[in-house]
């Protein structure tokens, strides 16, 4: 949960490294490098006091230098931190508040170009207040710049991880921040994209911290700064590129899938469609948790939607497992939100550029349809998790563990390699939503569960799914039945 501060209590202490501190701090070796024809002094002539010749810039920059030992707000490096290789991008907020000026842009070219002529995955860093005011229009048209190069490095399937700083404002925050892969932030900093002085006097100031951002969904993680090491290289370590690149899009060989996970509950098949309810509904049930923790080995999970939602009933990331990365979307349950769903479409996305194998735990009783679901854009969150699902390149491996409620279940199962436990169902629409549809008495609800073939090995015989996997001390195998696609 964020970690709200009391009423009354003292601001708690920000964390603010320079830049060489931030990169010592999170690797093991660092080679600096920047580009050769940055212009403007030094490395280049350059018009007096900057584009705009505004009075006193060059002399600020010289204090600048003096004072931080740096000759811009960048630092960039090739580097290495727990046997994985990357490109590191180090803001120092002392240089005029790290803002980014057409130098500035020049490195960041320089960083994105690096990692991909290297096939390395890149880390920003970030501390900085906004663009260059003395460089007007010409500051903020690097944010373009850096919005090009790092869509090219989406492209070329690069992963792109963002260490949000002391402070996060402005176009850092609008590009190489939220535009990240995978967004960490450090605890208490200053996020977003109005800084202090030029948002409304009544800002709840909350709402521009990192842990306000992560509470709207809009960042993966705070990290303490001593974890901070060991979680880069855990998200490293999963997201490493490979070292060729595909030479078109769909060149890029196929993972293979994900294996089906083991049943973890110990019940036997359903003799009747409302055994199937009952056992799914078991609050003593596995749930995704326990799937998770039995089939990885570790994991790392993104959190929120991009879009102001967050959904504690869908959980999403990476895990290791037997040595290989695979992507997971496990419903946990609960009735999913928009937000969940997007949430998975993150996911799935993410997967499939990287061309990792995708697990998704269904389990849900339907989505979620109240009016503030409704508002947030429940059917449009659905659609988009269905098109994920259907358009992925990587095979994507489901498993039903639970409750399978109508079309919210069915857009995170795999239309030709979903499977199911024994206590589970899946259904056109819950028993007792059926029954009121069809006018019928809600005593009658165990008749419409039986009439609507929910089971199992309903499901088995109609051919929605591959087989019943068994646990591991029910056979020799995982799979107790299988059906058409198996």
């Amino acid at each position: 949960m964020p970690d709200h501060p009391r009423p009354g209590a003292a601001p708690a202490p920000r964390i603010r490294l320079t830049a060489r501190q931030a990169i010592a701090a999170v690797t093991d070796s660092a080679t600096e490098f920047t580009p050769a024809d940055a212009p403007g002094p030094p490395g280049g002539a350059g018009p007096p006091d900057g584009p705009l010749g505004w009075d006193g810039y060059d002399a600020a920059r010289e204090r600048a230098r003096t004072r931080t030992g740096e000759d811009e707000s960048v630092v960039t490096a090739l580097a290495g931190t727990g046997g994985t290789d990357l490109v590191i991008i180090a803001f120092e907020f002392h240089f005029l508040g790290g803002s980014l000026g057409e130098r500035t842009g020049d490195r960041l070219v320089a960083a994105y170009t690096a990692a991909r002529e290297r096939r390395l995955p890149l880390v920003s860093l970030i501390a900085t207040g906004g663009s260059r005011m003395q460089e007007g229009m010409r500051a903020l048209s690097q944010l373009q710049r850096v919005a090009r190069q790092s869509a090219l490095n989406r492209a070329a399937g690069l992963p792109q991880i963002a260490v949000l700083r002391d402070p996060t404002t402005g176009g850092g925050w609008a590009t190489l921040g939220a535009g990240a892969d995978v967004v960490l932030a450090l605890p208490h900093a200053q996020v977003g994209f109005a800084g202090s002085r030029v948002r409304p006097p009544d800002a709840d100031p909350q709402a521009y911290s990192a842990e306000g951002q992560l509470a709207a969904g809009h960042i993966d993680a705070v990290v303490p700064a001593d974890s901070l090491r060991s979680t880069l290289r855990h998200w490293l370590h999963l997201l490493s590129p490979t070292t060729e690149p595909p030479t078109t899009p769909t060149s890029a060989p196929t993972p293979a899938p994900a294996p089906v996970p083991l049943a973890l509950g110990t019940t036997p098949l359903p003799v009747t469609g409302w055994d199937a309810v009952n056992q799914a509904r078991a609050p003593h049930r596995p749930r995704a948790e326990a799937y998770l923790r039995a089939y990885f080995d570790n994991w790392q999970e993104i959190s929120g939607d991009r879009c102001g939602g967050r959904d504690p009933g869908m959980r999403c990331g990476f895990g290791h497992r037997d040595g290989r990365t695979i992507a997971f979307a496990a419903q946990c349950g609960t009735a999913t939100r928009p937000a969940g769903f997007r949430t998975a479409t993150r996911l799935i996305r993410l997967a499939d550029r990287f061309g990792i194998p995708v697990l998704t735990l269904v389990d849900t009783p339907g989505a979620a349809n109240d009016a503030a679901a409704e508002r947030a854009g429940a059917g449009a969150a659905i659609a988009d998790t269905f098109a994920a699902l259907a358009s992925a390149r990587v095979p994507v491996t489901s498993l039903l563990i639970g409750e399978g409620g109508s079309g919210g279940a069915l857009a995170l199962a795999a239309p030709d390699n979903l499977w199911a436990t024994p206590d589970s169902y899946f259904s056109v629409i819950a028993p007792e939503l059926a029954t009121a549809i069809l006018k019928r008495p809600p005593t009658d609800s165990q008749q419409t569960a039986n009439q609507l073939h929910i089971r199992p090995q309903d499901l088995l015989e109609l051919g929605i799914i591959r087989g019943v996997v068994t646990g591991p001390d029910t056979g020799p195998g995982p799979v107790l039945e299988t059906g058409p696609g198996g």
